[in-house]
């Protein structure tokens, strides 16, 4: 019969444990690169001279959209005139900055073994008579048969049944913009520029 206790302190809990934070931190670094990529690939333009090779940590100027409306515009003379403006704005300072954070991971693990022993024991008897008897005139005859029949099965055995299930739950939230980045966004907010067009 199998010992549950020593099974379940044979299973490295280390490795069922560590396992999905290890994959947590290696999502986290991910979620990073992502922004990084994120960040290079849709906040700027490509640097002269062709496409940005893996690694590479330059950058050309910011990708910037320009937007045409009509405002009304002061004259010198105090009246206003209604004229097309354009507005360029950076793309970082209009588009969310995906930035993910795991909050939480829960682990479960449920280990289930079942140890049975079974013992079974059928029996089987029979019994038959038969008695024949003749008399005449004081004497006589008899005559008896009889059967005996006995049958014994015994059944042992164990079965055991063992069952393990790991859940994982991870959640991830949109975390606080990194110091550095919040400065980068405000200095490209300043580059946001309204002119009249020509």
């Amino acid at each position: 019969m199998p010992d549950p206790g020593t099974e379940l302190s044979s299973l490295n809990f280390e490795s069922l444990i560590g396992g999905p934070l290890v994959a947590a931190v290696h999502a986290q670094v991910q979620s990073a690169l992502a922004t990084v990529n994120f960040v290079k690939q849709v906040g700027f333009k490509p640097p002269a001279g062709g496409s940005v090779e893996p690694g590479d940590t330059s950058t050309g100027d910011p990708a910037t959209v320009t937007f045409t409306y009509r405002k009304d515009v002061p004259k010198p003379d105090g009246t206003t005139e209604s004229r097309d403006v354009q507005l360029t704005v950076p793309l970082l300072a209009i588009l969310p900055v995906p930035f993910l954070r795991i909050d939480q991971v829960d682990v479960d693990f449920l280990a289930k073994i079942e140890s049975v022993q079974f013992r079974q024991v059928d029996q089987q008897v029979e019994v038959g008579a038969d008695l024949d008897a003749q008399a005449a005139w004081g004497w006589g005859s008899a005559r008896l048969r009889a059967s005996f029949a006995f049958q014994r099965d015994t059944k042992e055995g164990s079965k055991d049944t063992r069952t393990y299930s790991m859940g994982v739950k991870a959640r991830a939230v949109q975390d606080e913009m990194p110091g550095g980045m919040s400065k980068v966004l405000t200095i490209l907010e300043s580059l946001i520029k309204e002119e009249v067009a020509s």
